[in-house]
């Protein structure tokens, strides 16, 4: 028996262009049916990447300690309590202003409704508020039946389907977060050749920018708020003003939205009017507007532009365009979006 000689391997013949635009439209399309069927997850997906970047510093340092698996538990356990606790802390304060609403109820509806004597104390506008109110309130069979009720249904239904909703995506998002950091190293390598294939060596300059101006806009916006809650807090108790932690916390909520906290003070400043409380309405007022003013102008620039070198007005115009774009989710996106694009601008004027 003789030994015969291996067969030679054959080289794959190159692809023609129409088989290599048959292979791009049939990618493209797998793509858009995959986007299509995930569409509903897309916002947890998206929430999901957002605080693994915002995280991720921590996530390396329980690695460290703790493995892998142990460390991206623990992380997206923390995201969980950090997340819920206000909404459990907002939902508690609900279920008490709803008890006293109810009890005030049971208690007037046989003697009659009439507006609270400082709706009228309000200036301008109080007097013919609380007639419009005596009006309506006087009959209970006008005020609690037919479309009043019909509205209050339709209203209780949307916001407890849009709470539904909400929930359902943060859970998915802690769940996506979770295996993320677990199999962040394999994640990280095929980003990184995806990223060289499709964009070349600016791929990763890029990623690193986005992930700063993401990094930065969390620490802006919880570092912001947290000291927004804390001292406009205090500030509602030293005035007298009911709730004040609870208000405290709504105005570190919306000190995320451009423009959106002093909605809060600006309320309390007028309850105090109402309660003829002038000197702590009018020291409530001047102090939250200098923690905003202070917050909004050198604060939040600082940690949101200074990680990426993006200027004042394009951080507030990140902001405000990714809240109207995308919602909650556009304060993160907004500025990330713009980190890319000033950056590409800059490497094109300098080349």
């Amino acid at each position: 028996m003789t030994d015969s000689a291996p067969d030679p391997v054959q080289e794959p013949e190159p692809q023609t262009k129409a088989q290599h635009l048959a292979g791009v439209v049939a990618g493209l399309g797998l793509v858009a049916v995959a986007i299509w069927m995930l569409a509903t997850f897309l916002p947890a997906l998206a929430w999901a990447t957002v605080l693994a970047i915002a995280t991720w510093p921590l996530f390396l340092a329980a690695r460290h300690h703790s493995g892998r698996t142990r460390a991206a538990a623990a992380v997206t356990v923390l995201i969980a309590v950090v997340v819920l606790a206000p909404l459990v802390v907002a939902a508690v304060q609900a279920a008490q202003e709803f008890r006293g609403i109810v009890r005030w109820y049971v208690e007037n509806r046989k003697e009659g409704f009439e507006a609270p004597e400082w709706i009228g104390s309000l200036p301008l506008v109080g007097a013919s508020i609380s007639e419009w109110l005596n009006a309506h309130l006087q009959d209970e069979r006008t005020f609690f039946s037919g479309t009043d009720v019909r509205s209050l249904t339709e209203w209780g239904r949307i916001i407890g389907g849009q709470a539904v909703r909400r929930i359902t995506t943060l859970l998915f998002a802690l769940l996506i977060v979770f295996f993320m950091f677990r199999e962040s190293d394999t994640l990280l390598r095929q980003v990184h050749a995806i990223g060289l294939r499709l964009l070349g060596p600016p791929a990763q300059r890029f990623g690193n920018v986005a992930a700063a101006a993401v990094r930065g806009t969390v620490d802006g916006l919880l570092l912001v708020g947290i000291a927004e809650a804390i001292l406009l807090g205090v500030a509602y108790a030293v005035c007298g003003v009911p709730h004040p932690a609870l208000l405290g916390l709504l105005t570190g909520v919306l000190s995320a939205i451009p423009f959106a906290s002093p909605l809060v003070f600006i309320g309390a400043a007028a309850w105090l009017l109402t309660q003829s409380a002038t000197v702590a309405a009018v020291g409530l007022l001047v102090f939250g507007s200098l923690v905003v003013f202070v917050a909004d102008h050198f604060a939040r620039p600082v940690l949101i532009g200074g990680s990426t070198r993006l200027p004042f007005v394009w951080v507030l115009l990140g902001i405000l365009g990714g809240v109207e774009s995308f919602g909650l989710l556009g304060l993160f996106l907004g500025p990330a979006l713009l980190a890319v694009l000033i950056t590409l601008w800059r490497e094109l004027a300098e080349s």
